[in-house]
């Protein structure tokens, strides 16, 4: 076989070039930290580290859908705590305004001072979060939930829908609440009845809002949950009757009422009982209720069941009883059962803003343990993408080197083969 000194020189250039190839490419594995440089390099390991960084970036979305979800929720529970503490400074000035020392001058001070309260809790009620959506109107987070006035009363014009967060591959956070379940639909009462007194009362007796003492009972299928207590003063004495206002009839007598004297004696302060006692008719509703003071000869005081009020109507009826005054002929009685049944609806909305809170931190808590298996799910994801793509620098070092010296034979041994000429010897 002839060779030509084309062919050498050829041959050794490519050979070099070889060499210095190789040499290039660990020196940019070593200087990028990568050893992947092409998909070439491992289409295997390049393959899987593609499908590593797109889990990724979807774990990376969910972790900023958990934050914003996260701020959002923190936004509303920031308003309810403002709001639980504005119910609070309104019962005490509800207290205050109870004060029998109190002129209606007063009274009428202390309803200025509420309607101001009237006007913050609206605006704690159309909160917006960091985006412009109202934290409690449903689906519909454009439209303003909350309007009215102490006279006109307070309308809702969200809907009943809670926006979602996608926070995991298979979870939704709830991120708003309905106006209606935080404000609006709240059990007035005691939550199971509400009682109530007749306007032109003329004593001073004043009821509670009564106690439900079994639940089981209360709610049979028999209780019309609907009743009046009328009381007759005969020489001296004060009795009453417990009329059912659906049938009509006495639950004392099981007939239509009768003239007074009533069945019962009534004593101020002593527990009425709705079930029978002695001879009288079996009924048992599980629930009783205490009247103070003194009624007059036909005084009324109802027992219902409880029904939705928003605690709207609850502070503006609260401003309307303080703005009326004690009204004339039965002292403050009337005044004080208004006061009365404001302060036990308080305590309803009280009850329902801690509900609603309960369930934005359980939310909370879970957005907390999503973020937390997120971070380990995103670290578990890089040191896969470390095994599969970060290049091993005591191997790339140490190939470099050889590389190295592989180039430098080629190069002298290059020179050597192109001296091998008859010239030189010439």
């Amino acid at each position: 076989m002839r060779v030509s000194s084309g062919m050498i020189f050829s041959a050794g250039l490519a050979s070099i070039q070889k060499q210095t190839a190789s040499l290039l490419h660990t020196q940019q594995q070593v200087a990028s930290g990568r050893r992947i440089l092409t998909p070439a390099d491992d289409p295997v390991a390049a393959a899987r580290a593609l499908e590593v960084e797109q889990a990724q970036n979807t774990n990376a979305l969910y972790q900023a859908n958990q934050k914003a979800a996260g701020e959002t929720l923190g936004l509303a529970e920031g308003r309810l705590i403002s709001a639980g503490d504005l119910i609070h400074s309104v019962r005490t000035l509800a207290v205050q305004g109870g004060g029998g020392a109190l002129s209606d001058r007063d009274r009428r001070s202390i309803a200025a001072e509420l309607r101001q309260r009237f006007d913050e809790l609206l605006g704690l009620a159309n909160a917006t979060d960091g985006s412009g959506q109202h934290l409690f109107s449903g689906y519909m987070g454009d439209t303003t939930p909350f309007s009215g006035t102490v006279a006109t009363g307070v309308v809702y014009a969200g809907d009943e829908g809670q926006r979602q967060q996608q926070v995991s591959a298979s979870r939704q956070i709830a991120v708003s609440d309905s106006g209606n379940d935080v404000f609006m639909r709240i059990r007035n009462g005691n939550g199971s009845f509400a009682t109530s007194v007749t306007a032109t009362n003329g004593g001073s007796g004043v009821i509670d809002a009564g106690t439900v003492t079994d639940p089981a009972k209360w709610n049979v299928a028999g209780n019309n949950k609907d009743f009046s207590i009328v009381f007759a003063v005969n020489a001296g004495t004060t009795t009453y009757d417990i009329i059912d206002n659906v049938s009509g009839n006495s639950l004392l007598t099981g007939a239509a009422p009768a003239a007074a004297p009533y069945p019962r004696v009534f004593t101020p302060g002593q527990t009425i009982v709705l079930k029978n006692q002695g001879a009288e008719p079996a009924f048992d509703y599980g629930a009783q209720l205490v009247i103070s003071g003194n009624p007059a000869n036909g005084d009324t005081f109802d027992v219902d069941a409880s029904a939705s009020q928003s605690l709207f109507a609850t502070l503006g009826n609260l401003i309307v009883a303080l703005e009326a005054g004690a009204a004339a002929g039965n002292g403050n009685a009337l005044l004080a059962n208004r006061i009365g049944f404001a302060l036990t609806d308080l305590d309803q909305a009280q009850d329902n803003l801690l509900r609603v809170r309960a369930g934005i931190g359980s939310r909370m808590n879970e957005i907390d343990s999503l973020a937390s298996a997120g971070e380990s799910l995103n670290l578990n994801y890089e040191q896969t993408l470390s095994r599969l793509r970060d290049v091993d620098y005591a191997a790339a070092i140490s190939q470099l080197t050889q590389e190295q010296g592989y180039l430098e034979a080629a190069q002298k041994s290059f020179l050597r083969v192109t001296d091998l000429s008859l010239f030189n010897y010439v």
